[in-house]
């Protein structure tokens, strides 16, 4: 007889006698769960590997572009850029960990992953979010001081500064994810779980998991709380510090050029948590699966793809820095 083991929704059963299931500590690779993906109809299958095959490309290529402008021009090799090129990076990464898998599963028809893969899965897609977070914070600051402290901007933001920063956001974030997939590996899966998703994500993976997860639930809204609140505080602190240095300015030409050099910023802020907050939104018991990975697309795989234009389209530098780049690879005439 079957027993169901599901939590909030989910879509498996545990056995109680014959059927197998994963226990911590006995996994193997034939272990395997379901990713429901997107959508089962299946002439929408090509349209979905042509879509994500097309922002993935863009993807890898903008926010490549960015990294060489930025790495082959001494005119961007300010703090500034240093973490613009840190974030492109990170985002190529972000996107590399869901969306090959997607496009796998979509060419072969097949919703399988296994055990080990969707850990890891877990594991650097909770690296790289909250490392985007983590720069996107470290950026408002630098723009805090430029403005803020002008004279002295070059002082403070050393470049041994700027890599202990990035170095320091590194540790706490691997360290944080190792917990969690520590904390993972002690839960029971059945064989064959399914999970309402396009790719491994924690909280859906706490959710179909067949013990108990009281553990996990409460690390998870923790780090939640300590890895989210705390850089989007910082990020408000900066910028309302800015502000009031901004109303304090007399020209306007002054307060046109400082705006402008957070304008792009902003923006990348927005789409992270605005895209964040939708997807936390459409998580509720409300709203359907396939309605949840529809607006975890926005967070994990469109946001990604628009930095790089962000950053190109309204900055005059980064501009400069490709057109240079780009003509270096043209054949002279």
């Amino acid at each position: 007889m079957l027993v169901g083991c599901s939590l909030n929704n989910a879509f498996a059963f545990c056995p109680s006698r014959h059927t197998s299931y994963m226990e911590a500590g006995n996994h193997t690779e034939e272990s395997q769960f379901l990713l429901l993906g997107l959508s089962e109809h299946p002439d929408l299958q090509p349209l979905l590997f042509g879509a994500f095959l097309s922002v993935y490309l863009v993807t890898v290529l903008g926010n490549l572009l960015i990294i060489l402008a930025v790495s082959s021009d001494p005119h961007l090799h300010t703090p500034m850029y240093f973490f613009l090129s840190n974030l492109s990076f990170v985002d190529i990464c972000f996107v590399s960990t869901t969306v090959p898998k997607v496009l796998v599963n979509l060419q072969a028809q097949s919703k399988d992953i296994s055990y080990t893969g969707c850990l890891t899965q877990v594991y650097f897609f909770m690296i790289f979010a909250v490392m985007d977070g983590f720069l996107l914070t470290v950026m408002a600051y630098d723009r805090f001081v430029a403005i803020c402290h002008p004279l002295h901007y070059m002082v403070i933001m050393n470049p041994h500064l700027c890599g202990l920063l990035v170095l320091m956001s590194w540790f706490i974030i691997f360290l944080v994810a190792l917990v969690h997939i520590l904390l993972l590996r002690r839960l029971t899966f059945c064989i064959g779980t399914k999970i309402p998703h396009f790719f491994c994500e924690l909280a859906q993976m706490i959710m179909v998991a067949c013990s108990d997860t009281l553990v996990n639930k409460i690390f998870l809204f923790v780090a939640t709380a300590l890895l989210g609140v705390f850089p989007l505080t910082g990020i408000l602190l900066s910028y309302s510090r800015i502000a009031l240095s901004l109303m304090r300015m007399s020209s306007a030409g002054g307060k046109y050029k400082a705006f402008s050099t957070c304008g792009s910023h902003l923006s990348a802020v927005s789409l992270y948590y605005g895209t964040s907050l939708g997807v936390y939104l459409s998580s509720d018991g409300t709203h359907s699966p396939q309605r949840s990975s529809a607006a975890s697309v926005m967070y994990t795989v469109v946001t990604p793809m628009l930095n790089p234009f962000i950053y190109s389209l309204r900055n005059k530098d980064v501009k400069g820095a490709l057109g240079r780049l780009l003509g270096r690879g043209a054949p002279c005439p």
